[in-house]
């Protein structure tokens, strides 16, 4: 990202760009500096395609052409599968893109290994926009707030942060509500988190377990269905499950070499806030428990990758222990 943001600091673009990941916030982010800093708000020679079966004929004659009484054409393709399923003959012409044009791609869905993906990464710049560590988030979340005069401790940070997940549009819209709530005062306070934030994914995700380890199907599967409809991908879903029964495993393994809270969370570099969270659930199931959920996670994403099962269907074969 680094790149990115020289390249739009000194008004300097490479033919081609891809940003790809699952942070959609900043895949948007950027999309939208470089479309502001490459086309200083002309829509003249701005070009959008989006969806799969994009005329790639079009797109090339389009980049072919002089941008009129302007420095560049500037080309947006969103979500075209190109990624996936690679056009040979955009992946010939890319090399071919002129200097007067710059075509940005957009994806949710990349396969490293493809043509397509090697080519732009060998001619322009590929950007995978990656879920943001607490770290990260808590000091982009800390100048957000410090921009509108608020103040806000680490503790109260984390607990903000637990409550939120770790989307960031997500954390940008629950700040919007905390400022508006805190209007009048300096000093964003516990209270106000537990008062005004919605719970988002991680929070779900602890409960979700808790509810498959003590067989309360149908309470994990609601729990299930509320993060699909927020629009969370299963296997996400999955790798977030996984994630927990993990960590569930390495906090009984630490606490039971004696421990504590704070030793647990400078381990496995999570908040004291999360470690705390995690501790009761970790005693409430023995060891054998949870590396069988361990196997049952790698199970499920085998079984997907491998073509056995769709997605949404391996991880409710999961919640209900039906492999």
């Amino acid at each position: 990202m680094q790149t990115l943001a020289q390249d739009i600091k000194e008004n300097r673009f490479k033919s081609v760009y891809l940003l790809y990941g699952e942070e959609v916030f900043l895949k948007n982010s950027y999309k939208n500096q470089l479309k502001a800093s490459i086309t200083q708000g002309d829509t003249v020679n701005f070009n959008q395609f989006e969806g799969k079966g994009i005329d790639v004929r079009e797109l090339i004659s389009l980049s072919d052409t002089m941008p009129f009484f302007a420095d560049k054409r500037l080309i947006l393709v969103e979500d075209s599968g190109f990624f996936k399923s690679p056009s040979e003959e955009l992946t010939t012409y890319l090399p071919q893109v002129p200097e007067t044009t710059c075509i940005i791609f957009v994806e949710s869905e990349v396969d490293k290994r493809s043509k397509m993906f090697k080519k732009v990464k060998e001619i322009g710049y590929a950007c995978e926009m990656e879920r943001q560590d607490l770290n990260q988030l808590a000091k982009w979340a800390g100048t957000l707030l410090a921009r509108e005069g608020k103040k806000i401790t680490g503790n109260t940070m984390e607990l903000f942060l637990h409550k939120t997940g770790d989307d960031m549009e997500n954390i940008k819209m629950e700040l919007e509500k905390l400022i508006s709530y805190t209007l009048g005062r300096e000093v964003i306070e516990a209270r106000d988190v537990e008062t005004i934030c919605t719970e988002r994914v991680t929070n779900k995700i602890f409960d979700m377990v808790a509810a498959i380890v003590n067989r309360q199907t149908r309470k994990a599967m609601d729990l299930y269905e509320d993060l699909l409809t927020l629009k969370e991908p299963p296997m996400r879903i999955l790798f977030l499950i996984a994630r927990q029964f993990n960590q569930l495993l390495q906090v009984k393994e630490l606490m039971g070499k004696g421990m504590d809270k704070a030793g647990i969370a400078s381990k496995l570099k999570i908040p004291p806030f999360a470690a705390g969270k995690l501790m009761p659930q970790a005693r409430s199931f023995s060891k054998e428990d949870i590396l069988s959920y361990v196997d049952l996670c790698v199970d499920a994403e085998e079984s997907v990758k491998t073509g056995r099962l769709g997605d949404r269907m391996a991880v409710e074969l999961l919640i209900t222990k039906k492999y």
